[in-house]
Formats: structure tokens, sequence, C-alpha cells
């Protein structure tokens, strides 16, 4: 098993599906696992999980589109902890389904905020304590119509798109002057709320859990890969 003993790692959207999964699997292998959401309830839940595992966590609630909060959680880790080993960016937001011509505006924005705009600001906000670690790691979660659009996911599509675009090209800053790494997994078909609501009439035990997906990132950080790194979970 991957031991992450000694090492800081910080998962937004951990309150559920598979942020909570990763969150958990990363504290039974040793790492203390500083939690994000906008649930503080769900949060301390998935808190008590760890710590009745064995395991430590820090609950931080926040709304990641929210104007400096990610700025103050760096502080927060840097004054605490001095570095971060690593951020796993797996909060994202899904427009509802439509065509392209139609598509919500209101509801694309706060996509484009969460799913490009917090990752760029977690990017700049931790880079430096992800350089302070002996190995820093970046993970972000996407999806596969990020790279094979398909009709009426535009507004989805396009956000995790621009999010492959910033760890690709971050991967690409760092590497030569850095030892931090980038992997970019995709999920594949999961048992999830966002799943659920776009797939309605699915069966959710005809996919898989979250554990699935949290396993396979747990196995990629204890891998020599090159960054950035592409996965994709499958069943």
């Amino acid at each position: 098993m991957t031991d992450l003993t000694g090492q800081i790692a910080l998962v937004t959207g951990a309150s559920k599906g598979i942020g909570a999964a990763i969150a958990q699997t990363l504290a039974k292998a040793g790492a203390h696992v500083i939690i994000t959401a906008r649930d503080v309830k769900a949060l301390e839940a998935v808190e008590q999980a760890i710590h009745d595992a064995g395991g430590t966590a820090t609950i931080a609630p926040m709304e990641l589109t929210e104007s400096d909060a990610i700025a103050r959680l760096a502080d927060a880790v840097a004054q605490r902890w001095g570095k971060l080993d690593l951020l796993v960016i797996n909060a994202a937001v899904l427009p509802m389904l439509g065509p392209v011509v139609d598509l919500d505006m209101k509801a694309f924005n706060k996509a484009v905020a969460t799913n490009v705009g917090a990752t760029q600001a977690l990017l700049g906000a931790f880079d430096k304590l992800l350089k302070k670690a002996p190995a820093g790691q970046v993970i972000g979660l996407t999806t596969s119509v990020a790279t094979k659009p398909r009709a009426y996911w535009g507004a989805y599509a396009a956000t995790k798109a621009a999010q492959e675009v910033l760890l690709d090209c971050y991967a690409q800053e760092v590497r030569g002057i850095s030892s931090v790494r980038v992997g970019i997994i995709d999920p594949g078909a999961t048992r999830t709320a966002m799943r659920a609501k776009a797939y309605p009439g699915e069966d959710p035990k005809s996919v898989k859990e979250p554990q699935v997906v949290a396993d396979a990132l747990l196995a990629l950080l204890a891998e020599d890969y090159a960054s950035p790194h592409r996965l994709r979970v499958n069943a």
C-alpha cells in the first residue's frame, strides 16, 4: 500500500462521492487530509469517518469561488504545515445539459468560476507550498467529454477542457524547475450524485463505486509518471 505518512493533502469537493472516498483513502494511507466543501455537516461526517478509521483530517468549509477564500486557506496551510504534498482538485459544477445555443448563462458562468477559475486560483495559491514539499503532486479530476465532446454537454465539456489545459500548461511550466508533477484522472462512469443528475434513468448499481477511483489515484501517487500524466479509470 502507498505510504503517505507525514504528507499533507488537500482535497476539494470532499464532502461526498469521489472526493470523500479520496480523502478517506489518503488518510488511511497516512496523510493528514484537509477537506473542503460547502456542506459543513457532510464534511464533519467525512472527518469523523477518517478519525474512526485511525486517520487525521482538518475540515475547511468554504466556497471556492468566494473572493480570497482560497488565498486565506493557503495562508493557513503555510502557517501550520509550511508545505503541501498533494493537491486534489475534485470539486466541480455540472450545468444543466442542453444545446449550446440555449445555454443558461448564469449556470454556465458558475461552472466556469468553479471548474476553471478555482483551478487557477488553487494552483496560484498553493504553487509555492507544493514546491516546498519533497515531491509535490497535483491531481485534477476531469471527464471524457473534455476531450471527446458530445451533443448537449457543451457547457460542462468546455469548462473541463479549459481546466485540463490549465493543468497541462502548469505541468509544463514547473517541469524542470521543481519536483512537482501533475496527474489528470478521468474517473469514467462512477456512482455519484453528479452522475445521477446527468443520467437520471440509470441504475446506480450498474456503475462502479467512488472507492475504485480513489484506489486508482492512490496507486498513481506511488508511480514515477511523466508529468502531465493522464489516467482513465475503468470499471
